[in-house]
């Protein structure tokens, strides 16, 4: 006998299946919405940090004589150190302003803070005025196409035409060595473009962090009194 209108096994079997797909797609959507929140807000929290990180540095000046105005990235800001005022540049000799963030670099996308790049906050760095600038950096730049590391060290030099700058190159942190040789190398070639000095720090062998990345106390110390002697020798 066949029950007209009376739907089979088969049919809502089907239905069934379409609903479980349709539910489990969406728990999947749902998460992977939520992975991408909790990364951007994470990404904001980092960059909170890192300014707040910054505007402490900024306010740690050290030494006295001539204005010397530093603009780096998280070593120069000194991330990982207990006091952030024992980071390099207070081994240099002059007055030393400190304008670092951690992540940053010379191109645009180095960090993704937005507007932190070393030509992005060179004005703001230099509101005082300086005697010397000394720019440091190149590590977080490990990552980027050359084109868009040109650009940058472009605009950084536009900024500060008519200021006495030295460029300070990246160092061999064990994390991203593999990439310091190209980067290095490219940053020795637009300072030889821009006529600024440059300072190598490639060789040097210093002691790391556990993140391999980031100095230690001693190694700040290090790393700090080679630039200051570099420094030293340009102006004897």
């Amino acid at each position: 006998m066949v029950h007209r209108g009376v739907a089979g096994p088969g049919p809502l079997r089907s239905v069934r299946r379409r609903t479980v797909v349709v539910g489990a797609l969406f728990v999947v959507v749902s998460v992977l919405v939520l992975h991408v929140a909790d990364r951007s807000s994470a990404g904001v929290d980092r960059c909170d940090r890192f300014t707040a990180d910054s505007a402490t540095r900024a306010g740690e000046v050290t030494g006295s004589g001539e204005r010397v105005v530093v603009i780096g990235d998280s070593w120069s800001a000194g991330l990982g150190l207990e006091r952030s005022a024992g980071s390099w540049p207070s081994r240099l000799s002059g007055t030393v302003h400190v304008a670092g963030f951690s992540g940053s670099g010379f191109s645009e996308h180095a960090s993704d803070c937005e507007s932190v790049s070393f030509a992005d906050r060179a004005p703001a760095a230099l509101r005082g005025g300086a005697d010397l600038v000394v720019v440091e950096g190149g590590l977080n730049d490990f990552n980027q196409p050359d084109a868009d590391i040109r650009s940058g060290f472009a605009r950084l030099m536009r900024t500060l035409k008519g200021e006495r700058v030295v460029v300070v190159g990246p160092a061999s942190a064990p994390s991203r060595a593999a990439a310091v040789a190209h980067v290095d190398a490219l940053l020795a070639s637009l300072a030889r473009t821009y006529d600024v000095p440059y300072v190598r720090t490639s060789g040097l062998h210093l002691p790391y962090l556990d993140d391999h990345l980031h100095l230690t106390p001693a190694g700040h110390q290090a790393f700090g009194d080679y630039v200051a002697g570099q420094i030293a020798g340009l102006t004897t």
